[in-house]
């Protein structure tokens, strides 16, 4: 029971560090000796301290050496030198007595290596204690690591009949702002914020990541998903933070224009005249993306999901109902029910006076 409840708490230190770990992954660290927790700890910005090394620091300014300890942390220990010495060598000069290790690192550079080390030098370590949640805390850097392709959220706002908009485009606002201010904070942890031009076109949005109105530190790439090079330069799109345009054909005025405001344009293969969107995706893990939050229209987003490109969706849906207007995704449609897309609600919440639903695939 108590290991459980240690593991708990490294997971809740770990949730502090996705706004600024990434593209490292997002870990807590629990130190503790006879019961009492010696030091804490949580991954810091790039190059800087990792969960383990930061709870060391922790226990050290509180007068306690780790000795003899045991060590509760959500990710295996690294075992190689990066922009940072490994974490599992710096254990063993502690000499902790056991680590107990949520989940094993799938980085070709550790994938079990660390916990190897530890066993070496005579420390017991235990592997497996709440995997899950501990998997699901770093989904994006998981997926990057097995599956060369960052983790992808889709967020949407929606009536009960199913409509973002009024069927003369008017959207603002069908959710409250408390849920609006929810539905901006994942962009905090999202290594990317992808759109599409429609939206783009139609919003003029900045897609910058805000907590209570104030701009991050770290913000997400923008990604525009605009096949021809529709987006004028004078979009708010470009206004802060860095701007990723990827498209297929352009004009060298148009192309100009955009790198003269500060876009980096990404000319990728076509697929029926469109962004090939696996190729996307996979040129985003190449940049170390993790997560790519996506707020699009029902072009992009529907698309999305046809290819079976998005992993999670989060659903704001509001009391209102509309009785006609724009739907959430263009998809075809089925024929029979068994033939429909399974979801699986994991979580349900009320926001404000709306109800957020998270989904993921799978039954």
């Amino acid at each position: 029971m108590a290991d459980i409840q240690f593991m708990q708490r490294a997971l809740e230190l770990a949730a502090r560090a996705r706004p600024i770990s990434p593209p490292n992954p997002s870990v807590g660290c629990v130190i503790v000796r006879d019961g009492e927790i010696l030091g804490e700890g949580f991954t810091q910005k790039t190059g800087s301290d990792h969960a383990e090394i930061q709870a060391i620091k922790n226990a050290n300014s509180r007068g306690f050496d780790v000795v003899g300890a045991t060590v509760y942390v959500t990710l295996e220990p690294c075992s190689h030198y990066g922009r940072t010495p490994p974490c599992a060598l710096r254990l063993i000069e502690e000499k902790v007595a056991r680590v107990v290790v949520a989940c094993l690192d799938p980085n070709p550079l550790v994938a079990g290596r660390g916990v190897a080390l530890l066993r070496q030098a005579g420390i017991e370590v235990q592997v497996g204690l709440l995997a899950q949640e501990a998997w699901q805390m770093n989904a994006g850097f998981m997926t990057r690591m097995t599956e060369n392709r960052p983790w992808v959220r889709a967020k949407i706002a929606m009536s009960l009949d199913g409509f973002t908009a009024l069927p003369n485009g008017e959207s603002q606002w069908i959710t409250g702002e408390a849920a609006r201010e929810d539905g901006r904070r994942w962009r905090c942890v999202a290594g990317a914020v992808l759109t599409g031009v429609g939206t783009a076109l139609a919003d003029n949005p900045s897609l910058t990541a805000r907590v209570d109105g104030k701009l991050q530190s770290r913000q997400p790439l923008k990604v525009l998903v605009d096949s021809q090079l529709r987006v004028n330069a004078d979009n708010r799109f470009f206004d802060e933070g860095k701007a990723l345009v990827a498209y297929v054909q352009g004009n060298p005025e148009k192309e100009r224009a955009l790198i003269d405001r500060g876009a980096e344009l990404l000319k990728l293969p076509e697929m029926d005249s469109k962004v090939n969107l696996k190729a996307l995706l996979k040129e985003l893990a190449c940049r170390e993306i993790n997560e790519v939050h996506l707020e699009a229209g029902s072009v992009l987003t529907g698309e999305m999901l046809r290819q079976q490109l998005v992993d999670e969706i989060v659903c704001y849906l509001a009391p209102k109902v509309l009785g006609a207007g724009r739907r959430a995704f263009n998809l075809p449609s089925v024929d029979k029910l068994i033939h429909c897309e399974q979801w699986r609600l994991v979580e349900l919440k009320q926001i404000g006076e709306d109800a957020r639903l998270i989904l993921r695939k799978g039954k």
